[in-house]
């Protein structure tokens, strides 16, 4: 299934973030059916939050479908390409131990 990106703004997006503020990692990846993060970090605020996981929240608060990690790319020709073109900071992580 190819998804359609239209709907979600920078809006939903930052919806997002405030529920995985609000709720935690935990119970926000419970909630939403997602992981830990372990290439890239969305970068709001001087935070850092896992890029697949925000954008596929801020999918179902724009279209009030839900959407599974499986059902989309979460790398750099997917969730990260389309949080760059809403504006947001999108960075490669760095491993462990490195600066």
């Amino acid at each position: 299934m190819a998804v359609e990106w239209d709907d979600v703004t920078r809006g939903e997006v930052l919806r997002a973030i405030q529920e995985y503020d609000r709720l935690g990692p935990e119970r926000f990846f419970s909630a939403h059916g997602f992981a830990l993060t372990t290439t890239y970090d969305l970068i709001w605020d001087e935070r850092q939050y896992p890029p697949k996981a925000i954008l596929g929240t801020a999918y179902e608060f724009a279209t009030g479908r839900h959407l599974a990690s499986g059902d989309f790319e979460g790398g750099r020709s997917g969730a990260v390409r389309v949080l760059e073109n809403l504006g947001f900071d999108v960075r490669p992580r760095r491993p462990a131990g490195k600066s």
